[in-house]
């Protein structure tokens, strides 16, 4: 840096600056396009199955884009301030910038954005993400970082979740990370499950699935905020401004997706309980049951089907009509003393 003229770390890569990330960017188009596809189709169904049959595909594909995506979100936890800080190390020149910090279940994402944008005769802005996944480490990212020369504020804020900060953000992070994923992966396996059986005549165990699926979220949400909740105040200052940390949109918006799920799979049990018939009606399945097939509650419901006999199937017995000649040798078999047994 010395042979260009330069006496400070600075920072030479391109810029990550992407508004979205882009693994949420292919699950959103991934399911905005199933959602298309649904639509496109739609005018071919008839009368009011058209409104319920769109109703379900809409709410099916939010609910799994939502659990999906949330778990590759960085917007678990948020924090941002506007600051007057120093810029590169071993320089006393300041900028005001506007920082972002954003914890999500895999990692960090750092955003440092000057106000104005040109400042220094630079364009200060930064997108930076270090992250904890299986397979990947932290530190290394961190080094890479100290190679690179980012910015002050960046390093700052990422030297804080080392494993080495006193801060103790790195292990608690990480942990509630790792299980809230786990839960949220089990989530959407259950999403799929209660597809399968909304599609097939069991809509009681779709709607128990749904529930599943609710509470799995609502464990996730629990296992993040038991775990971040015992991490000690450390505080982040930029300069005379402090940061806070908040829930971000992601763990809101995960919220609001489990209650939804559990009020729909609490709503479909009592539906098939008091409404069965209105139930299948909604899910565009005949309300006539197979008489060859009783399903008996108390032996189990749909469990334990109790098969009727043929007997009970066929009240009515059918005379068959025998022919002539059938009778006629069938009589002389049985009765060779008789002459006239066929008569």
């Amino acid at each position: 840096m010395a042979a260009f003229g330069h006496t400070f770390p600075f920072y030479t890569g391109p810029k990550p600056t992407f508004p979205i990330d882009s693994t949420l960017a292919v699950i959103i188009t991934i399911f905005l396009t199933a959602l298309l596809t649904f639509i496109i189709i739609l005018p071919g169904i008839r009368g009011k199955t058209r409104l319920f049959w769109l109703l379900r595909v809409v709410t099916s594909l939010f609910i799994g884009a939502v659990v999906l995506a949330v778990n590759f979100s960085s917007e678990w936890s948020v924090g941002q301030i506007s600051a007057n800080t120093t810029y590169k190390a071993f320089s006393s020149q300041r900028i005001h910038a506007h920082v972002g910090l954003q914890v999500g279940l895999g990692g960090v994402n750092i955003t440092l954005t000057g106000t104005p944008v040109q400042q220094l005769n630079e364009t200060i802005n930064y997108n930076e993400e270090f992250t904890w996944h299986l397979g990947q480490n932290y530190e290394e990212a961190y080094s890479r970082a100290l190679v690179k020369g980012l910015p002050d504020p960046v390093l700052y804020l990422a030297e804080k979740f080392t494993p080495q900060s006193p801060c103790g953000l790195h292990h608690l992070y990480r942990l509630a990370g790792h299980y809230a994923s786990a839960m949220l992966w089990v989530a959407f396996l259950c999403w799929l499950l209660t597809n399968v059986m909304l599609s097939m005549p069991v809509l009681v165990y779709g709607g128990h699935m749904l529930l599943a699926t609710g509470i799995f979220q609502l464990l996730a949400l629990l296992l993040f905020s038991s775990a971040t909740s015992l991490i000690p105040p450390c505080p982040l200052r930029l300069g005379t401004a402090e940061l806070h940390m908040r829930r971000g949109p992601a763990f809101w918006i995960t919220l609001a997706t489990g209650l939804l799920c559990v009020l729909l799979g609490l709503a479909m049990a009592v539906a098939h309980r008091l409404q069965p018939h209105r139930l299948k009606a909604f899910f565009n399945q005949s309300a006539q049951e197979d008489p060859m097939l009783e399903w008996s509650p108390e032996e189990g419901g749909l469990l334990n089907p109790r098969y009727r006999s043929t007997a009970e199937a066929s009240p009515e017995p059918q005379d068959i009509a025998l022919s002539e000649a059938c009778s006629e040798i069938c009589c002389r078999e049985e009765c060779p003393g008789e002459p006239d047994c066929a008569l």
